[in-house]
């Protein structure tokens, strides 16, 4: 697991290589992550936009963003969390993501980046 704080958020990733949806021989490699996000500050917070980089060996970088995660923006009070499970795929069996969620503070709509750790996916077999 991985984690990162920014300003009292603590996000926390967890990978997982899923064979059974993965085809190694037309170079298709699927993971999960699942997200765990924390509110340790003293304040209201709204998960407004999702922002992704996603590196595979080999491969051009790929950018990804938008509204929320998986289909909600969570609005989380402080000692609350929320958790989701979305996925990737890479051709090369080999990469890692990092990037950030766009945050609002609902006491005063103030807009801060909380990061999201950078963290590695790669196929147990291309390990060794």
């Amino acid at each position: 697991m991985v984690t990162e704080i920014t300003e009292g958020i603590k996000i926390s990733v967890i990978t997982e290589y899923q064979p059974e949806y993965s085809s190694p021989g037309k170079d298709h490699f699927v993971f999960t992550y699942h997200i765990s996000i924390e509110n340790n500050s003293n304040y209201t917070i709204k998960l407004l936009r999702r922002y992704w980089q996603i590196f595979d060996i080999g491969y051009p970088m790929r950018e990804v963003e938008g509204e929320g995660v998986v289909g909600k923006q969570p609005v989380l009070e402080p000692n609350q969390s929320h958790q989701y499970v979305s996925g990737c795929n890479l051709k090369s069996g080999i990469g890692k993501m990092m990037g950030n969620y766009l945050m609002e503070r609902q006491l005063d709509g103030k807009i801060f980046s909380a990061v999201i750790p950078e963290f590695v996916m790669s196929v147990p077999f291309r390990a060794n």
